[in-house]
């Protein structure tokens, strides 16, 4: 487990809001309300530069919080992206196969089967990401080899060499913690546990964009270059960002 606390979070928005402040009172227009104002954000950013992020590995213990995370704040922006982050692990033709044998036409039921059987086998690992107590971010990471190679999603991930290279494959945080340092922490944490089981590299694989997107899961370029990963190749729209260790 990680207890990461971020002291530097926003310090570019307190001196925003200093100067703001200091302009309005030189304008002399409403000094008063805007202190008011600024005194209420100087507080909230203050709270949220002393956020503690508390990391942990995925294991079958944590199988509450990790349903918690996803049922209950994951997806509250109306994400299109609504699963429990099992596919990764499956090939095409598990895919095929858990689908003819379902019954039912709950498919959400049937992905959070297939994600409680795969944490619980090992197929399904990665990081979860706390503040107060409450699992607010998730990251999918794993040794390449474990992935499929005949996967049911549209990247490869998988490589035949075990224990060489960790797979970054998607994060999630929820909305109202974006931008807040989550995703770089859960990405850090990735990181320190490939070293300490002896891997070679750790692997990203974002998607190529002229703008923001809201539900990028695979993480933008940039997050993979603020913590030291480099450029290894393109595939199309992918980038495979890696990081030697």
């Amino acid at each position: 487990m990680l207890n990461l606390r971020f002291w530097s979070y926003c310090d570019w928005r307190v001196l925003y809001l200093r100067e703001h402040c200091e302009l309005h009172k030189t304008r002399k227009k409403n000094y008063q309300v805007d202190a008011v104002v600024y005194d209420e954000k100087y507080l909230h950013i203050r709270k949220m530069m002393a956020m503690e992020i508390t990391i942990k590995n995925l294991t079958p213990e944590l199988l509450i919080d990790y349903f918690d995370f996803f049922e209950n704040r994951a997806f509250t922006d109306e994400s299109p992206y609504r699963c429990y982050c099992q596919m990764y692990q499956m090939s095409k033709e598990q895919q095929k196969e858990e689908m003819d044998n379902f019954m039912g036409d709950d498919y959400g039921l049937l992905a959070k089967t297939i994600a409680e059987k795969q944490i619980k086998s090992g197929m399904l690992c990665g990081y979860l990401a706390y503040v107060d107590g409450k699992a607010v971010g998730w990251c999918n990471a794993n040794d390449r080899a474990n992935f499929p190679n005949n996967p049911c999603c549209d990247v490869l991930f998988h490589s035949e060499i075990p224990q060489c290279e960790m797979a970054v494959v998607c994060f999630e945080i929820a909305p109202e913690y974006r931008g807040k340092g989550i995703d770089t922490a859960l990405l850090n944490s990735v990181i320190l546990g490939a070293k300490e089981k002896g891997f070679l590299s750790v692997v990203g694989f974002p998607v190529k964009r002229s703008e923001r997107y809201e539900w990028d899961c695979t993480g933008p370029v940039r997050l993979y270059e603020k913590v030291g990963f480099q450029k290894a190749s393109e595939h199309g729209d992918v980038v495979i960002m890696k990081k030697q260790l």
